[in-house]
């Protein structure tokens, strides 16, 4: 027998791939038409339906999704393979709980698993044909559905997002395939992946999804049958487990729910290398109470997270989820700068603020996000050092985070980050050209500007005489040693005034210079203009202040 396969893509060379990954004829299945957009599927399934329809996700006007979603209603005996280009969690959910055999992206296709997934749709179809087969005398308008358990998933998920509807349907589909049977009481957890934002920060879309679905996969494997207990991802790294117990103690319930969410966490953690924390929501009688049970959970897992607020300088308190503008703007001045000891304030001032709050909370977790976003961010800009790769290496390790304890601990860790970070750009900026003894004359600048910085103490740190250094100095930089100080001590004043933070007298005494005249007069040297003068080219502000 001859299965017919369907193509739907709207790329030519995409379909004409699929078609050269294998011999179709040879092993049972026969290339029945081919369409390039969702409504010429839809008019030539109505015309021939086919067996299986091979699908792509990203088609212009009707999408793969919404062609999934209209074959499942219209012509439930069709199977369907979902195919993308890119992987969306979003979009995977919705279409295997529509149904589709399976999703998989067009880079990881090849011929032997394409025959898998034509293989496994002709199974699910004999499956289906088989059990509408014993129903009485095939009286039935149509075909139930194949029990999936991501469609199960789905349902579990859109109940606990509060979507309309959805207790309802997970009832419905639970009594259609005799899931929770005999089931008195019911209860959910919720487990959460303590570092997920920021282990998944630098993440592509497939690698999130590819841990999350081994996440999911392994609970599931230590609940046993997704009919009794059923594990299911919701977002951001949380994820719901739902228990149905038969006996009818409520107590039994919530200390047998709490014994399988600790042996969760530890498998987790052995297995997968994931910190995570969990809570067991309160017990109810009915799937259609699971919402409130799962919010129960929440609650407790993220109590005091609630209060994840701060006071603002106008004494209203504010939930506090990013980093101010305004501490953007002096992180990003002391990494120009390589301020080490203003970014160790900076960051200290920020974590003083969430200090308080549990590691897995959201605002925690986006503030660290930006944090190493910004800290990224700074070590890729300009051209790169000599040392190429090995630059990132030398920061501390993202998985390092897993194991962290308390925002305390993460405080320290981003402190450890922040001060390799900016070593790592002093070295930059002092190695290029220049011998080993100037590069270190020019790191031994860039890290003492700010207070005294002699020729004298630099050779002495280094190990040299202190005339030979003068020497080979002004031979590789073309400058002496205290006209190179005044140019780093210029370009750091310069950056000051433009943040429009400090008076000039402020920045006089931060960028170094022994007197205010001295500034003056070396500033104007080195711009053509005096610091007041470049304020007001800048537009004024606070940096003009006397």
């Amino acid at each position: 027998m001859m299965y017919r396969v369907l193509l739907v893509d709207d790329e030519p060379l995409a379909r004409n791939d699929l078609r050269s990954l294998l011999d179709f004829r040879a092993h049972g299945f026969d290339i029945c038409g081919e369409a390039q957009n969702g409504e010429t599927a839809l008019a030539m399934i109505q015309q021939s339906p086919p067996d299986v329809a091979v699908i792509d996700v990203n088609m212009p006007g009707m999408n793969g999704v919404d062609l999934n979603r209209m074959i499942k209603q219209s012509y439930p005996a069709v199977q369907t393979i979902m195919l993308s280009s890119y992987d969306d969690y979003d979009y995977v959910r919705d279409c295997l709980k529509n149904g589709s055999v399976d999703y998989l992206l067009k880079h990881r296709l090849d011929g032997e698993t394409l025959l898998a997934l034509l293989g496994k749709a002709v199974r699910e179809k004999r499956a289906a044909e088989a059990a509408n087969a014993t129903k009485d005398n095939g009286t039935s308008s149509g075909q139930s559905p194949p029990f999936r358990p991501e469609a199960i998933r789905g349902h579990i998920a859109d109940l606990v997002r509060g979507k309309a509807e959805a207790a309802a349907e997970l009832e419905a589909i639970a009594v259609r395939h005799g899931m929770y049977a005999k089931a008195a009481l019911y209860t959910t957890a919720v487990l959460q992946i303590v570092p997920f934002l920021l282990l998944t920060e630098s993440n592509t879309d497939v690698q999130t999804n590819r841990m999350v679905q081994q996440a999911v996969d392994l609970m599931q494997q230590s609940l046993g049958d997704v009919r009794e207990r059923t594990a299911a991802y919701v977002e951001e790294g949380r994820i719901i487990v739902l228990f149905a117990f038969r006996e009818r103690s409520e107590n039994a319930a919530a200390t047998e729910a709490a014994r399988s969410m600790s042996k969760l966490r530890h498998a987790l953690e052995m297995y997968l290398n994931l910190k995570s924390i969990y809570a067991v929501g309160h017990v109810c009688g009915s799937l259609s109470k699971l919402g409130a049970s799962y919010a129960s959970a929440e609650k407790a897992l993220d109590a005091s997270a609630a209060s994840a607020s701060f006071e603002t300088g106008s004494g209203k308190r504010e939930h506090r989820v990013a980093l101010t503008i305004e501490e953007q703007k002096q992180l990003l001045l002391a990494i120009e700068r390589l301020d080490g000891q203003g970014a160790q304030r900076l960051i200290a001032s920020v974590f003083e603020r969430i200090r308080s709050l549990p590691l897995h909370s959201h605002a925690v977790q986006m503030i660290v996000s930006e944090l190493l976003h910004i800290g990224d961010k700074a070590l890729k800009k300009g051209v790169p050092s000599p040392s190429g790769a090995a630059e990132g290496d030398r920061l501390p390790s993202r998985s390092e985070l897993n194991w962290l304890g308390s925002v305390g601990e993460l405080e320290e860790w981003m402190q450890s980050f922040y001060g390799v970070l900016l070593r790592l750009l002093k070295e930059r900026h002092a190695t290029g050209t220049y011998s080993r003894h100037v590069s270190q004359a020019i790191g031994f600048i860039l890290e003492k500007y700010s207070g005294s910085v002699t020729l004298e103490l630099a050779a002495s740190v280094i190990g040299l005489n202190a005339s030979y250094l003068s020497r080979i100095f002004k031979d590789e930089t073309q400058s002496t040693f205290s006209e190179y100080v005044n140019r780093v001590r210029v370009d750091a004043a310069r950056r000051l005034l433009e943040s429009g933070q400090y008076s000039i007298k402020q920045i006089s005494d931060q960028a170094g210079f022994s007197t205010h005249n001295y500034f003056f007069k070396v500033f104007k040297e080195a711009t053509g203009m005096t610091p007041q003068a470049y304020c007001n080219s800048l537009g004024g502000g606070p940096g003009t202040k006397p």
